[in-house]
């Protein structure tokens, strides 16, 4: 497999397009001003210690004070040990561990919302591509997510690993989920990448005033080579000759083999014309995606889950209809896996894929599905076909959907993706005045409504409004407000 990564870089904006076979596999942005402070690792300042709520306000340098709760401090514990679980740690008086005025280094475990400002640790965590850093301890452990069986195995590499670069410096680590199946030169060099990184923050530290940032976790162009980048990448080209240097230093300092695959780009057509992606983000917003044969898919995004209804469409190109539905369902396999992807939908998702009638068929189908979302970066959970013929799986969440960084609900449907029709909003307006004019006595009612509702009126609906005028014994005025959605409207009373 071929990978290629397109980057499209602005002052407002930076986008990412991850190729694969020439097709768009992947598609990741990031506009400054709304990247959050999660990961960030601050020399903080403590202004004031509450015993009564047993926390603190740190100051970090925003606008608000950070908050630091006493659940939040992190304790010594003995040196190779497990840190032990929370709730389990006697917890000493916060009072007892920190005092007003002093210099402390901290972590946002969550950003400001509101008018709270950003919930802080004391315990350092740096996260990388495989590992997650911890510089206070000395345990090397693995991601709970990770089957039990594989576990002590993969822990036993990760310590022979770590005891070989003890000459970096101490610190614990434990292996993500998508470390399971990294090669030891992968985890030995991401070893290195959180021990530069951890000593840098730690250097910081001793030169920069209170209320200054350490650490910042890595922006969209630097996790390029820490995430994306592997050994089928051939290139990474970049449109921006200034950030293209500064991806280049970066590479040379934390991840010198992907520096190698770093190309400025110089050509006069936009580098995502290249490859047809802007049509592709199109695409991916939409509900309806094509499948080549002429089959469709029809994903819809919920707040629980997402759905993927498969349909054949205008296909009619099989011998038979079992093999048209057998290559149609085949052809959606990858579609899906491929979609799943592009808009990083996470989650539990529910494919219904059209039913066969062969056990074979559907065998294969769920084969060809399970072997497209190997290929996925992000760790994936599969099920067989139910009762009632659907696939059932979890794609793990690890950034906002595609459609959800760039969309907001509709003003007019308000997320719904429907509204009513003109004759319902006519027959609600009806109702609405028959209401009023049993509390009221204007002289007139006027109704102000969007085009379709008002043309309504004038046509089909003339009988029934000249009904309800002779009965309520009050003229019926009609304005239409083109800036009004069809199924708002207000009564006037003149």
């Amino acid at each position: 497999m071929q990978q290629d990564i397109l980057i499209n870089w602005s002052p407002q904006e930076t986008r990412v397009a991850v190729i694969e076979n020439g097709a768009v596999q992947e598609m990741h942005i990031e506009r400054p001003l709304e990247r959050g402070l999660v990961g960030n690792v601050y020399l903080g300042k403590v202004t004031r210690v509450l015993p009564g709520m047993q926390s603190a306000f740190i100051d970090i340098g925003l606008d608000r004070a950070a908050f630091l709760h006493v659940a939040d401090v992190w304790q010594k514990h003995a040196e190779g040990e497990a840190p032990p679980p929370r709730q389990s740690q006697p917890l000493v008086p916060i009072e007892r561990q920190v005092f007003e005025g002093q210099a402390l280094m901290v972590q946002v475990i969550k950003d400001p919302i509101g008018t709270k400002g950003a919930r802080l640790s004391t315990q350092i965590s740096i996260a990388g591509r495989l590992l997650v850093f911890l510089p206070q301890d000395e345990h090397v452990g693995v991601s709970q997510k990770i089957p039990p069986g594989e576990r002590e195995a993969l822990r036993s590499r990760l310590q022979a690993l770590v005891g070989e670069k003890a000459t970096g410096g101490g610190g614990g680590f434990i292996l993500r989920t998508n470390g399971e199946d990294a090669s030891d030169a992968e985890l030995a060099e991401d070893i290195a990448y959180l021990r530069k990184a951890w000593a840098r923050t730690k250097d910081a530290s001793l030169r920069l005033p209170p209320a200054s940032l350490l650490h910042e976790d890595l922006n969209l162009l630097q996790r390029v080579l820490r995430d994306l980048v592997g050994e089928q990448t051939q290139t990474i080209r970049i449109d921006s000759k200034e950030q293209s240097e500064k991806l280049r230093a970066f590479g040379q300092e934390f991840m010198p083999s992907a520096v190698a695959k770093l190309q400025h780009y110089k050509g006069e057509r936009p580098i995502f014309d290249l490859f047809g992606v802007e049509e592709e983000i199109a695409r991916a917003l939409g509900r309806r995606v094509d499948l080549k044969s002429g089959g469709y898919l029809i994903v819809d995004q919920t707040e629980a889950l997402t759905t993927v209804d498969v349909n054949t469409g205008g296909y009619v190109g099989a011998r038979n209809f079992d093999d048209t539905i057998f290559k149609t369902n085949l052809e959606a396999a990858q579609a899906i896996a491929r979609q799943l992807r592009l808009r990083n939908l996470g989650g539990i998702i529910i494919v219904d894929f059209i039913d066969m009638a062969r056990e074979d068929h559907r065998e294969a189908v769920l084969g060809e599905f399970r072997k497209q979302l190997g290929r996925d970066r992000v760790k994936t959970m599969i099920g067989g076909f139910s009762q009632l013929g659907l696939v059932e799986m979890t794609r793990k969440r690890t950034r906002e959907s595609l459609a959800h960084m760039l969309c907001e609900p509709c003003a007019l449907c308000h997320g719904s993706g429907q509204v009513k029709t003109p004759r319902s909003v006519s027959y609600d307006i009806l109702r609405e005045i028959l209401r009023e004019a049993r509390q009221f006595n204007p002289r007139e009612f006027r109704i102000v409504a969007s085009p379709n509702v008002v043309e309504l009126f004038l046509d089909e609906e003339s009988q029934h409004l000249a009904g309800l005028s002779d009965f309520i014994g009050k003229p019926i005025s009609l304005q239409a407000e083109s800036a009004m959605g069809q199924d708002q409207y207000d009564i006037v009373l003149l």
